[in-house]
């Protein structure tokens, strides 16, 4: 083969270039620290972000974001308050639509689908957001059967084989006919793991799941995320801020900061890294470059 010839020749997933240059033109101050580095995982990426863009009104959230999120890992997306975690996840699930760039899901672009199309690819996905949101008015069977009842043929035993099985993974087997204000934080959340569970997505995502849990609930909850994983795989991603989740369960994290990837790559790797910002974040310092501003 001629060396035109393999210039010519796709670059498969696991060797895609993964240094991205995400600092400002003319060396902004404000982007100094974002090196853009992802290191690679040996493993194609389950969600894409390329060169996102994202503002409401003059307040830009994501500004060039570039992220790969791989298969079948835990994956983290760290980084301070308000710097647009939360949205990436809004994105990943077309509830909002980049100004430009893409989002590919398994290497289909959410911006590009059709309505009928977007609603399949939903099904891919199973969401645990912050407070659980459970329905106030259905008992936590109701709740955590509703996916299926909207969305399979499935008879009512099967259902029920499905939710009692869910239930019992995440220990609350004996709760079934409990209403979410009965709950405790700690179960409220575990019922919304066994309800984004029903449908055996692909594609867990996290939003801030430790939100409003003390210390031990939320390791707790970090053992019960692991085990889960371990038993159905997939691509599980977390956006918080806690360090501490992030040493427990992270086998892939990405530090989101002013709409852009500082670094990422696999969890031992960011842990030892040498940026300064990643450092002092991870650490948990209060030197380094990230103030209170």
């Amino acid at each position: 083969m001629s060396e035109q010839e393999k210039d010519q020749q796709p670059i498969e997933p696991t060797e895609r270039v993964k240094v991205v240059r995400e600092a400002a033109p003319g060396g902004d101050e404000e982007y100094r620290w974002h090196s853009g580095l992802n290191r690679p995982t040996g493993v194609p990426d389950a969600i894409e972000f390329i060169d996102v863009h994202k503002a409401f009104g003059r307040n830009k959230i994501l500004v060039g974001l570039n992220l790969g999120l791989p298969e079948g890992k835990i994956s983290m997306i760290l980084g301070p308050s308000g710097t647009g975690k939360s949205v990436c996840i809004k994105h990943m699930v077309g509830l909002l639509y980049p100004d430009d760039g893409d989002v590919l899901v398994h290497g289909h672009s959410i911006p590009n689908l059709r309505d009928e199309e977007l609603f399949e690819m939903r099904k891919k996905f199973g969401v645990l957001f912050q407070d659980g949101a459970l329905f106030g008015s259905m008992n936590l069977l109701d709740n955590v059967a509703f996916p299926l009842r909207q969305h399979t043929d499935k008879s009512e035993d099967e259902i029920m084989e499905v939710v009692n099985s869910r239930l019992a993974e995440v220990g609350l087997s004996d709760a079934g006919e409990k209403m979410p204000n009965e709950l405790s934080g700690g179960m409220r959340k575990r019922a919304g793991f066994a309800r984004a569970l029903v449908l055996d997505p692909d594609i867990v995502l996290f939003d801030e799941p430790d939100s409003g849990l003390d210390p031990v609930r939320t390791a707790l909850l970090c053992e019960l995320i692991q085990e889960i994983h371990k038993e159905n795989g997939g691509a599980y991603t977390v956006i918080t801020h806690d360090i501490m989740s992030a040493r427990r369960v992270a086998e892939y994290i990405a530090v989101l900061w002013r709409g852009r990837i500082v670094e990422a790559g696999p969890a031992e790797e960011l842990f030892n890294s040498d940026n300064e910002f990643v450092r002092q974040f991870l650490s948990g310092s209060a030197q380094g470059p990230l103030g209170m501003e």
